[in-house]
């Protein structure tokens, strides 16, 4: 499990987001329960079953190179600085084979996300949320144009089971990762993990409740997640995430220390 400071009972009373960018940089990652992160959207957690209900409508990956066909996707590009988010025009997903051994190397063209998907209050909060605690986190003084990218999964377990991570123990090749737990139906296992580059673990728990989501520095951990099993062969078994990178431009500039981070981010 992952380890917590010692808290004070009035230590739960001040901001989140202030312990986040310290944890981050502590740590290198940050699990957060369902209760915390619904707290983070505030009111646009309001809207979680409307969004919920947009991994029903996601394309099949055919680009798996284990010939599954086990993962349905939907895929988004956008730039967000201090706040302002800006869609970009659709475009494949790239990866080099040194971050994704499995399906790296090619531009992967998926789905778009929806127009519905992509305005959507909680996603919304959740870009402005990860350009403010990463732009903190990494001593921004100025925020920097980051390129995010947003992906929806969804892992099926049938006869086979579903791997969320197929190419094993990996990075992403970003600055940053975000990944909330959508949603599990009548599955088993699907443990995260998280370690150092020299394979030292650093902490492990499962993703089980919505909402529940880890936050990741790309550039310092590794992450994974263990197959899935479905539980009853009498019901579907999946397992949703959403999954957002961001990326700063090489010639971004830092501060030498944090940023401070407003513990007033807006919730729109």
């Amino acid at each position: 499990m992952l380890k917590k400071p010692a808290e004070s009972p009035r230590a739960r009373d001040a901001p989140i987001e202030p312990q986040l960018v310290e944890a981050l940089n502590r740590d290198g990652f940050v699990h957060l329960a369902a209760r915390e992160m619904r707290a983070l959207l505030g009111p646009a957690a309001s809207w979680w079953d409307e969004l919920a209900e947009s991994w029903d409508d996601l394309g099949v990956d055919r680009y798996m190179a284990d010939g599954g066909r086990y993962r349905r996707r939907r895929h988004a590009v956008f730039h967000v600085r201090a706040g302002q988010i800006d869609r970009q025009a659709h475009q494949p997903h790239y990866q080099s084979r040194d971050y994704n051994p499995l399906n790296g190397g090619v531009e992967r063209w998926f789905e778009a996300v929806l127009m519905t998907t992509a305005s959507h209050p909680i996603l919304r909060r959740l870009l402005k949320l990860g350009d403010g605690l990463f732009s903190a986190a990494d001593g921004y003084g100025i925020p920097p144009c980051w390129k995010v990218e947003i992906h929806q999964f969804r892992i099926e377990a049938a006869d086979q089971a579903g791997r969320p991570t197929p190419e094993g123990f990996h990075r992403d090749g970003v600055d940053w990762v975000m990944v909330m737990l959508i949603d599990r139906r009548n599955v088993a296992d699907g443990l995260t993990q998280i370690g150092q580059p020299d394979g030292q673990s650093l902490g492990e728990f499962t993703l089980s409740a919505p909402g529940d989501a880890v936050l990741l520095d790309d550039r310092r951990v590794l992450h994974g997640v263990t197959p899935i099993h479905r539980i009853s062969t009498s019901k579907p078994a999946h397992r949703d995430v959403l999954v957002i990178t961001f990326s700063a431009p090489h010639d971004a500039r830092r501060t030498p220390a944090a940023a401070p981070l407003s513990a007033d981010l807006p919730y729109s």
